[in-house]
């Protein structure tokens, strides 16, 4: 009777895993059709913002088109999050995980310069200057893969359990000096609750990446990010009579030379790369004076807690120890004016939705990928809940990869075809969570 009993229990449960394994297929050859049918609707969401970019914080218009969007969806929608940010809710009626997608929504102060027929053409004031105005990082991509996910799982709601929140944060690139913005306020202003979040996932296009690809990696993939100031202080005289001063110009170079030591002597980098940047100098303003400051500004990144930490303390020792010893001193302030943690993606989580980035991509496709040094402000959800983080490409496959336009430059472009598997990564890795919680 034992064996029958448990014979039978075997039975229910492969017949159990046979109708999860087969309404999991179903739904991603669903997603698959419909994110072909919706992808003209993308590439016009694009284009539109593509076209009418926006600054960080001053995202207005932007948001109001997201935020018109998702009401036409029926989803729970709010505004003026982080100032300019636009969340949704969209609630299957049935228990189960909060799934959060994530888009940044802001534009960069670049002149576009692609020749593109929906090329921006926008200007702005961006600290005290005339800028011109782009979407030179993909963020119009980004609206318009999560607009388009928002538009599947919505109308695939019976098939979900649990919830779905759509955040369009603002100011990723950083808000305007004076203000604050972006996803640090947002969590502050409780975007991960009510209802609140189990996991979160969010996408970057890659101008340099295959199109049809999507790049992961465990832990950091992002580095963290601190900038920082030196003011070195000491004696001013005459440029003819130097033994006069206490030259912080003189202090300054060797501050700088011996900041350069830090990653190179003491780092393991064999362990975990990192940077120590000088990226400006700011001091004097005659050939024959010499100074009585000299301020020294840059930035930190490091894709490890601990040599992060490290780094913190040696750039204070080097800068104190150096100043002092040429009769100088230094005045440290770490960070400056913002930070961003490491782009942390949980390795529990990465193995266990590993499975969905192939299955959705395609053998081959979902390629292990090196961590970069560029940071970004979705670290401060993965702070708070565990969070996935991936690249998807945006390069025509007969373009070679060192002849890609770079991020941040006017000639910045992406192949949209690209978008498509966007969509149905956000729509998949929100599926199968749900199914797998």
């Amino acid at each position: 009777m034992k064996k029958l009993l448990l014979a039978a229990s075997i039975a229910v449960a492969c017949s159990s895993l046979q109708t999860a394994v087969a309404n999991t297929s179903s739904f991603k050859a669903d997603v698959a059709d419909m994110a072909s049918e919706i992808e003209p609707q993308v590439i016009k969401w694009r284009r539109h913002f593509h076209q009418h970019p926006e600054l960080s914080n001053r995202e207005f218009e932007t948001a109001k088109t997201i935020a018109k969007y998702l009401t036409e969806l029926g989803l729970d929608v709010q505004t003026g999050i982080a100032k300019t940010g636009v969340v949704a809710v969209l609630d299957s009626g049935k228990p189960g995980p909060v799934v959060a997608l994530r888009a940044d929504i802001d534009g960069l102060p670049v002149t576009e310069a692609t020749g593109l027929p929906f090329e921006s053409k926008v200007k702005a004031v961006h600290e005290g200057k005339d800028v011109g105005v782009m979407h030179a990082c993909g963020h119009d991509t980004h609206i318009a893969m999560l607009m388009g996910a928002a538009k599947i799982l919505t109308e695939k709601k019976d098939q979900l359990t649990g919830k779905v929140k759509f955040i369009f944060q603002p100011a990723e690139e950083g808000a305007p000096r004076g203000e604050v913005g972006g996803a640090e306020v947002m969590v502050k202003e409780g975007v991960l609750k009510n209802p609140d979040v189990d996991v979160i996932f969010g996408l970057h296009i890659s101008s340099g990446q295959d199109v049809g690809t999507v790049e992961y990696k465990e832990e950091g993939i992002m580095a963290a990010v601190d900038p920082y100031r030196i003011v070195i202080k000491g004696q001013q005289s005459h440029g003819a009579y130097p033994w006069l001063s206490a030259d912080p110009i003189v202090s300054a170079a060797q501050v700088i030379m011996g900041l350069q030591t830090i990653v190179s002597r003491e780092v393991k980098l064999i362990d975990s790369a990192a940077v120590v940047t000088v990226g400006m100098i700011n001091g004097g303003n005659r050939s024959n004076i010499i100074p009585s400051e000299v301020e020294l500004v840059g930035t930190i990144r490091s894709l490890n807690p601990d040599i992060r930490e490290h780094i913190h303390e040696a750039v204070h020792r080097k800068a104190t120890n150096i100043a002092a010893s040429m009769n100088t001193t230094a005045e440290v302030t770490l960070p400056l004016d913002y930070s961003y943690p490491i782009t942390y993606n949980d390795p529990k989580l990465m193995q266990t939705m590993l499975p969905t980035l192939v299955a959705t991509a395609g053998e081959g496709n979902a390629v292990a990928t090196k961590a970069v040094t560029g940071a970004e402000d979705f670290s401060f959800f993965q702070e708070k809940v565990p969070g996935l983080y991936l690249f998807v490409g945006g390069k025509s496959r007969d373009i070679p990869e060192d002849e890609a336009p770079g991020h941040h430059t006017p000639e910045f472009k992406i192949d949209e075809s690209g978008m498509k598997l966007g969509v149905k990564l956000l729509t998949n890795l929100t599926f199968d969570y749900m199914q797998m919680n």
